[in-house]
């Protein structure tokens, strides 16, 4: 039998899909099927490295296949003893390490629950999840014990060294009881900690259909050195950056503690990876601090998801790694509907697509009447879920040979003097001057316009003099005259969503309170 990882080609893809197909590259069935089982346990033999973890203090954490093997199922049997049910959510709010991995994968080993939280969050985060998801246990670390109590979490453990020496006496080995159905994780989405964004459902079997985008959107394969340095706590890091590879037997990495972009590339020229998929911010930190020539890499895979990438820092990782970062389009509700494909020499990458649609998903973009729009006309991106058209809530155009274009969110048009101007596209001519570092376009309200565009700015140097109307004169010079943004404001730093998102949001509730206090 030929598995589907064994097809790298857009054509293969094309002609050898098929949904049941990828039911081959896992033990298990509909009826018995437990994802720590399929990442974890049947991938034991030898000395085989699960997970290489850069810790921002320097350390490099090397783990195996079992020695979370064993762990975890400590963690289940412990679980077990504590009347810990089949069903019951168990929160994790701790920092990749062993102590993580061995703890979630050990929960859903049981068949609990597991809910990855954001360690950055504090008890105003915390109380919102948990009163949303009412777990029954709180698993975190000493640092973050007390905001966890303070945020309304009943049964906090710390989770250590001591602790895990503490349970080491309990069986290396669980017998699981879970089926395809029953559900695994529980992920919340990025959002600010004022609002709940929200939690999307993962059954164990939802990682059958997780790995369309391992082998299309990420391009995993056998052999790979895989590395994702989103946190866990997000569906990119915790699905595309965990469980994708280790469903493979891949060995992937991941960033541990606050991001530092040098410590970044560090790992990846220590750790030799091959196959690299971070956020668009990853890149654009890695190109600003100055120090990425001073490594060696080994890429020939890059992707990017998120948002999308300036072109500036697209041609410079390019440049610097020797292959083209693609990107992969999706939703954690969704999942990757769009992409370029890694790994294949049959499909062109053109420069600012998304790429096209996975292997079986239907996607088209629609007006507001709910009719394909003709290629280079901008609507609503649509995926077909189930016979029914789904929104995306995104922008988007296609071309006539299908690849697709992102156009931003739709709330993130601005509607000046009757013009449609597309903030991720000011943002990307504004990113490409030499003076700027990052970008976030909005519509700032405006009594002719209805909207004018304003772009806050953060600079690499002190502002000069004249520097607002030469970033104006040079985006009116790349785009039509009347995108240019008629309003620059420069900041310091702008607000993300714990993602690493710019929140556009919080800069439009901003320029609306000053609109109010002028009038």
């Amino acid at each position: 039998m030929t598995l589907l990882t064994e097809f790298t080609s857009y054509a293969d893809a094309q002609s050898h899909f098929a949904k049941e197909a990828l039911w081959d590259l896992f033990d298990g069935n509909r009826e018995n099927f437990n994802v720590t089982h399929e990442c974890i346990d049947r991938h034991v033999d030898g000395d085989n490295i699960a997970l290489r973890i850069a810790h921002a203090d320097g350390r490099d954490e090397v783990i195996t296949f079992e020695e979370i093997s064993r762990r975890s199922s400590q963690i289940a049997h412990y679980l077990t003893s504590e009347g810990i049910n089949k069903g019951d959510r168990v929160a994790i709010m701790l920092e990749p390490s062993l102590a993580f991995y061995c703890t979630m994968f050990g929960v859903i080993k049981a068949g609990a629950v597991a809910v990855p939280m954001f360690t950055l969050f504090g008890p105003d985060g915390i109380k919102l999840r948990v009163g949303d998801c009412d777990p029954k246990v709180f698993y975190t670390n000493s640092a973050k014990a007390a905001d966890a109590r303070e945020g309304g979490a009943h049964d906090v453990i710390v989770v250590d060294q001591p602790f895990l020496n503490s349970i080491a006496n309990l069986p290396n080995e669980f017998e699981w009881n879970t089926s395809g159905n029953d559900l695994a994780a529980l992920q919340y989405t990025s959002g600010t900690t004022r609002l709940l964004p929200a939690a999307v459902q993962h059954s164990h079997r939802s990682i059958v259909t997780l790995m369309v985008a391992a082998l299309y959107a990420t391009g995993i394969r056998p052999g790979d050195r895989f590395f994702c340095p989103s946190s866990p706590a997000w569906g990119h890091g915790l699905w595309h950056g965990t469980f994708a590879p280790l469903a493979m037997g891949v060995s992937t990495g991941t960033y541990s503690g606050k991001f530092d972009a040098v410590r970044l590339l560090k790992a990846l020229q220590d750790f030799k990876i091959t196959n690299l998929t971070a956020a668009a911010t990853h890149y654009r930190m890695m190109r600003n601090s100055g120090k990425a020539e001073d490594f060696e890499y080994f890429f020939d895979k890059l992707t990017f998801t998120g948002e999308p990438i300036d072109s500036e820092t697209a041609n410079y990782v390019e440049r610097l790694f020797g292959t083209k970062v693609r990107s992969m389009y999706g939703t954690t509700e969704i999942g990757v509907i769009i992409s370029n494909y890694p790994g294949s020499d049959d499909l062109e990458v053109r420069d600012g697509a998304m790429g096209k649609a996975v292997p079986g998903v239907e996607v088209e973009v629609q007006d507001e009447n709910g009719n394909p729009c003709p290629p280079g006309v901008t609507g609503e991106l649509m995926v077909k879920k189930r016979g029914t058209w789904f929104p995306t809530k995104d922008l988007g155009r296609v071309d006539e040979d299908g690849y697709f274009y992102h156009g931003g969110r739709a709330d993130d048009v601005i509607i000046s003097a009757g013009w449609t101007i597309g903030a991720v596209e000011v943002e990307d001519a504004v990113l490409s001057h030499p003076s700027v570092s990052e970008c976030a376009v909005i519509g700032s309200p405006d009594k002719i316009r209805g909207l004018i565009v304003k772009a806050y700015i953060i600079l690499k140097a002190s502002e000069t003099p004249g520097l607002i109307e030469d970033i104006q004169d040079h985006v009116r010079a790349r785009l039509a005259r009347h995108e240019y943004p008629r309003k620059i404001e420069f900041v310091t730093e702008l607000p993300k969503t714990p993602a690493g998102k710019v929140n556009r949001k919080i800069l439009r509730d901003i320029e609306a309170k000053k609109l109010e206090v002028a009038s």
